[in-house]
């Protein structure tokens, strides 16, 4: 073996330790490459040809697990039983006020915390739709608003 044989057999063997401890699919691309420049160099002494199979290598390993890549990062929105929520109608049960932080409403016999989507204070007593939820929060509109 001579010199560039085992510096490509080295950029492998980092590029693989990053890949292994990063788990992302960062550099697994140059570990393909600098693989197929290690067997490159065991048939030549040009550090351009080597070079050159090196960028290409990385280069076709990259387009051809790039869709893999997107969809392996792609994150699927994980539906919660709190969803079937939005678009119930609830009852202020404590005034909704987000400029103090509180406000409660029932909904399906349920108590939440919640704040107005639009800002605005919505009274005890007033129907409300949800809109959405924020973590722990039901974001609510005022249905009837006076």
């Amino acid at each position: 073996m001579d010199g560039m044989t085992i510096f490509w057999l080295i950029l492998a063997v980092v590029t693989a330790i990053l890949e292994a401890c990063t788990v992302q699919l960062v550099s697994i691309w140059f570990t393909i490459g600098s693989l197929a420049a290690c067997i490159t160099s065991l048939f030549t002494d040009n550090i351009i040809i080597e070079g050159v199979v090196f960028v290409a290598v990385s280069a076709i390993a990259l387009a051809v697990t790039r869709p893999l890549v997107k969809k392996l990062r792609k994150k699927k929105a994980e539906p919660t039983n709190a969803d079937r929520y939005i678009g119930k109608t609830a009852v202020v049960i404590t005034e909704i006020d987000n400029e103090n932080a509180r406000g409660m409403v029932k909904v399906d016999n349920q108590k939440w915390t919640a704040r107005s989507e639009s800002g605005a204070v919505i009274p005890t007593g007033e129907t409300v739709t949800v809109t959405s939820i924020e973590g722990v929060k039901l974001m609510v509109s005022n249905t009837n608003p006076k």
